[in-house]
């Protein structure tokens, strides 16, 4: 099967998923109350508020209901979000996605990096103590709770040490001292960058460090378990040993025969790691101040944003859907195999 044939295979089975995903969410909203709710703010008169229940059908059954619910999800009209001044919740998500998946993708990066290492050289070593400090590192992040490790972090490096800061995204003095920058795309490092702001660059950086730490913690452990795993199973094959038995060079051996067959295991953990990064940083965002999709969610649990909650669900459901989707990808990059399928 050829490469965009199978890309467009998949692509047409996500469709009966996200449809199967608005169905569930669709639901979610119809046991919470009144799904009109969403839409209606304190401001409205009650000739906008039957422009409402016109409009999208509250009043007809519920499969009619789900039709115009459906229409207006598509057409980018998620309702408004109470907790953020009644703004659409798809402004709000456009806001505030730009630093969540900038937090994201330092984890990922520091939990790929570290845990694809960790985990080679555990296997490499089997039995020596690197491998039992690094086993039980792992064993550390599967078990330690998120939100007691970032509260760990925070007493050490920040009320003990005064090494980094508690919280936020950067300095505001700083950011007044030195000019400030334009936020072209919301990801800050990139807007530093761009605006050639370097001190400001460093201080959104060194912001960065303690949560994006706290959050690729779990997933760094998880990573070096099953790439440990992996590559166990792969330095047992038989074309290893003939690769030592032909004389090539251990690092050759492990680097480009061996590490490249484990890593296909481990692309899920890593591709659906990342989705769950993406929707599942409520923790680490509340006790770091960081204004993201995890913060804006709990805010919204907190006040009872009926629109904003629905809104978050769905957007973590079409991400981890999208995550699938890179892992299927990915494993079809890893191994030619799966083309033939």
């Amino acid at each position: 099967m050829r490469m965009s044939t199978y890309i467009v295979r998949r692509l047409l089975l996500l469709i009966p998923v996200l449809l199967g995903v608005s169905i569930f969410v669709f639901s979610l909203i119809q046991i919470g109350g009144d799904p009109a709710g969403a839409y209606i703010t304190e401001r409205m008169t009650e000739v906008q508020i039957a422009e409402i229940y016109e409009k999208y059908h509250f009043n007809e059954p519920a499969y009619v209901q789900y039709f115009y619910w459906l229409a207006g999800i598509i057409q980018g009209d998620w309702g408004l979000s109470k907790s953020e001044r009644e703004m659409p919740v798809t402004e709000v998500i456009a806001n505030k996605f730009p630093a969540t998946f900038e937090l994201a993708m330092v984890s990922i990066i520091i939990a790929f990096f570290a845990g694809i290492a960790l985990g080679t050289v555990s296997a490499v070593r089997k039995d020596k103590p690197i491998d039992h400090a690094t086993r039980l590192l792992a064993l550390a992040g599967v078990c330690l709770p998120i939100f007691i490790l970032a509260l760990i972090l925070q007493y050490v490096f920040y009320y003990s040490l005064d090494l980094f800061p508690s919280g936020g995204r950067y300095d505001e003095i700083l950011y007044i001292n030195s000019g400030g920058f334009t936020q072209y795309t919301g990801f800050y490092l990139i807007d530093t960058a761009v605006s050639g702001n370097w001190v400001m660059f460093q201080d959104v950086a060194w912001h960065l460090i303690l949560p994006a730490l706290c959050l690729s913690f779990g997933t760094l452990a998880i990573i070096t378990r099953i790439m440990r795993s992996s590559m166990l199973e792969v330095l047992s094959q038989d074309y290893i040993r003939t690769a030592k038995s032909k004389g090539l060079p251990k690092k050759t051996v492990i680097n480009k025969h061996a590490r490249r067959n484990a890593l296909i295991p481990t692309t899920t953990v890593i591709g659906l790691a990342f989705g769950g990064l993406l929707a599942g940083a409520v923790l680490t965002e509340t006790i770091f101040y960081w204004p993201g999709l995890g913060k804006w969610s709990t805010d919204a649990i907190v006040s009872l944003d009926q629109a904003s909650i629905m809104g978050f669900v769905l957007l973590t459901a079409i991400i981890f859907v999208l995550a699938n989707l890179v892992v299927d990808l990915m494993y079809a990059a890893l191994d030619p195999r799966v083309r033939l399928g």
